[in-house]
């Protein structure tokens, strides 16, 4: 998935839950709240914890994940409690 189809996945998605894969294999749940060229931030679902590579800042917005970092962004509707 190249860094254009990411972005245009996660402007689709924008205030959904959604279950992000980054490079490592670790999935993040949560909704996404803002979306830049650059980074997408979701909120987690609970205290998640776990910020290693690819996260800059919690604030607000949720959780910064760099968008080159992503490796797959799905839905998650029933498939997460």
């Amino acid at each position: 998935m190249n860094h254009g189809e990411v972005y245009d996945l996660c402007c689709r998605f924008k205030g959904k839950r959604v279950c992000i894969t980054d490079r490592n294999g670790r999935k993040h749940v949560g909704h996404i709240t803002r979306i830049e060229r650059d980074m997408v931030w979701i909120m987690p679902d609970g205290d998640c914890g776990g910020y290693g590579v690819g996260y800059f800042r919690r604030d607000r917005f949720g959780v910064g994940i760099a968008i080159g970092f992503i490796a797959g962004v799905v839905l998650a509707p029933l498939f997460f409690f």
